[in-house]
């Protein structure tokens, strides 16, 4: 039995789906460090909409694929019977004031490389390093042993329908009522204000939530093997995890930085993930050349240099333990509706908001 599709046909599919969610990022801003930032110090909500429309959309997106048989979503590694909460509250919390001190989170680091950001350049490989220490080096044997120990065990899943489900109510209309009031909610909250309704805004949320349903079906359609020709098993093809996979910049940061040490051995292959990170960047390097906003930065100070590398050290750390990023756990995870991305996505929220409180309270004593 030979593949139905090759692996470069899903890495160039799947580098375009980023190449364009790069573009997206680039020319509305979208960040979600950002958003939580606005309304903080300007109670403006408008990229938390655009962040939360994103969600809505990647929720009623997915769950569309699910119902139509085109994917399945419980092949996810988000999906998993074992819900970790000491882990995603402590990643979420780390990756959240990461992302602060670092000017950004994992997607926004690649959106600003591509558009000449030097410091983000540094973020990247620390993020990298720091990430593949906590999946396979020194930080890894304090995930497994300490922080993945504390997990409590849902046989049916740790998604909201499944959670639903065992409550008792019947499986079919409790998918449609967590898709419905979850992602349907969110959709109508981040479309309820009038002045949201620009172009960049819809461009921002509806874009990116439509990257990632995109990516859902790059990777668990066009790239699934019911039966690989030499393991003779269930497949996805060229995905690290050996699941099905979406949108997330934390470990594939870390991947790339390993292909690039280990070129030369043979094993070591461009995966969905890495296709995904040097997409975003080249989506938003032709955006920012495109447009003129191409523009060299570089560190201001010691100080702004110290924080970047705090910053994007929490954000390995936090995004490998919590398994995944502001996309990958914040719209990616959240799209599948499993419990343990919504409590990520309130810790990084959480986390990221007293931080910058802490700067700003700073800020002020110093002044």
């Amino acid at each position: 039995m030979e593949a139905a599709v090759s692996p470069s046909t899903v890495l160039w599919l799947a580098f375009a789906v980023a190449f364009v969610f790069g573009a997206i990022g680039q020319k509305t801003h979208f960040c979600t460090m950002g958003a939580v930032s606005d309304i903080v110090n300007m109670e403006d909500w408008s990229r938390m909409r655009m962040w939360l429309l994103a969600i809505g959309v990647a929720i009623l997106g997915s769950a569309a694929l699910h119902a139509a048989g085109l994917i399945d979503l419980s092949k996810s590694i988000y999906r998993t019977p074992n819900f970790t909460w000491l882990s995603y509250l402590v990643g979420g919390g780390c990756f959240g004031v990461g992302m602060v001190l670092a000017s950004g989170c994992g997607s926004k680091t690649l959106i600003r490389i591509g558009g000449g950001n030097l410091k983000s350049v540094v973020v990247f490989v620390v993020l990298g390093l720091v990430a593949y220490m906590t999946m396979r080096g020194v930080f890894g044997v304090f995930r497994v042993n300490v922080l993945e120990k504390a997990a409590v065990t849902f046989t049916g899943g740790q998604d909201i329908p499944a959670l639903l489900t065992a409550a008792g109510l019947e499986a079919k209309t409790a998918f449609w009522l967590s898709v419905l009031a979850i992602g349907g909610g969110l959709t109508a909250f981040s479309l309820f204000k009038r002045d949201f309704w620009t172009p960049d805004n819809l461009l921002g949320g509806l874009g990116t939530g439509l990257a990632v349903v995109a990516a859902w079906y790059v990777s668990g359609h066009i790239g699934y093997l019911a039966e690989h020709p030499e393991t003779l098993e269930e497949a996805f093809i060229a995905t690290n995890s050996g699941r099905m996979e979406a949108l997330s910049f934390v470990a594939p940061q870390a991947y790339t930085l390993e292909l690039l040490m280990l070129w030369s051995d043979s094993s070591r292959v461009v995966t969905f993930g890495i296709a995904t990170a040097l997409g975003v960047i080249a989506g938003s390097f032709a955006w920012s050349i495109l447009t003129g906003k191409f523009r060299w930065e570089g560190f201001a100070s010691v100080e702004d240099t110290a924080n970047h590398l705090i910053g994007a050290a929490l954000m390995g750390f936090g995004g490998v333990v919590a398994m995944g990023c502001t996309v990958g756990q914040g719209i990616t995870g959240f799209s599948t509706l499993a419990l343990g991305s919504i409590v990520t996505f309130g810790a990084i929220v959480a986390a990221s908001a007293a931080t910058l409180k802490f700067q700003y309270w700073r800020l002020m004593r110093e002044a």
